[in-house]
This record gives C-alpha cells, structure tokens and sequence, in this order.
C-alpha cells in the first residue's frame, strides 16, 4: 500500500500561484509514477500532470502546459505540482495518484492508477 496526503490548496485570485505537495508513505516512492488530476464541480475527473520514475518523463495537459510544473523528490517522498497563472477554471479539487512504473502505462488515465490521495480544494477567484 502506499499513502498519499495532499497539501497546499487554498483560495487565490487569477494570476496568482499555489504549489501542491503530495507525501507519499508505505512501499517504494521511487519506483511509482506519480500523477496529478482535477475534478471541478458537476465536471468528470480530468488529467493535470504527471511524472515517470523510469525515465522521468513529465506529461501535461494542454489546458495547463506552460503553466504548470510537475516535480518529485524522491529523498522526501514527496511530488509537487506548482501552478502559476491561475485561471478561475483551474478550480477543482487536485488529487494526487501513484502507480507502480512500468512500460506501456498511459499516464493521463485515472484507471492506471493504484492509490489516490483524499484532494486538496484550489479556488480560483476571478
């Protein structure tokens, strides 16, 4: 099992920044993929970002490429997502979400993932 805690969210205006971290506890941290994902109000789950272990290859959305930064520390356990730019529609609440790395794994696809975080609130105001 592998335990994932969210933190850093909160309330910003348009333009500003956050930087989420996500600490990961229980099995190997450096031997995950680690990825990011949104869910806004009456919207279904969305893909934000991701980071290999193998290849530490990094994977955006388009909505939030050039704006967004997907980061690990293995020695921390830890994976970071900085938002900068913020728009109102990037309001959601921002899981975090690990699977065991492997060749073949599409990135951008909740139902890779093993473990999820419980989310951390990203309010947007305009």
């Amino acid at each position: 099992q592998v335990q994932l805690v969210e933190s850093g969210g909160g309330l910003v205006q348009a333009g500003g920044s956050l930087r989420l971290s996500c600490a990961a506890s229980g099995r190997t941290f450096s031997s995950y993929a680690m990825g990011w994902f949104r869910q806004a109000p009456g919207k279904e789950r969305e893909f934000v970002a991701a980071i290999s272990w193998m290849d530490l290859l990094l994977y955006y959305a388009e909505s939030v490429k050039g704006r967004f930064t997907i980061s690990r520390d293995n020695a921390k356990n830890t994976v970071y997502l900085q938002m900068n730019r913020l728009k109102p529609e990037d309001t959601a609440v921002y899981y975090c979400a690990a699977v065991l790395d492997r060749r073949g794994i599409e990135y951008g696809l909740g139902y890779e993932y093993e473990f999820w975080g419980q989310g951390t609130q990203v309010t947007v105001s305009s």
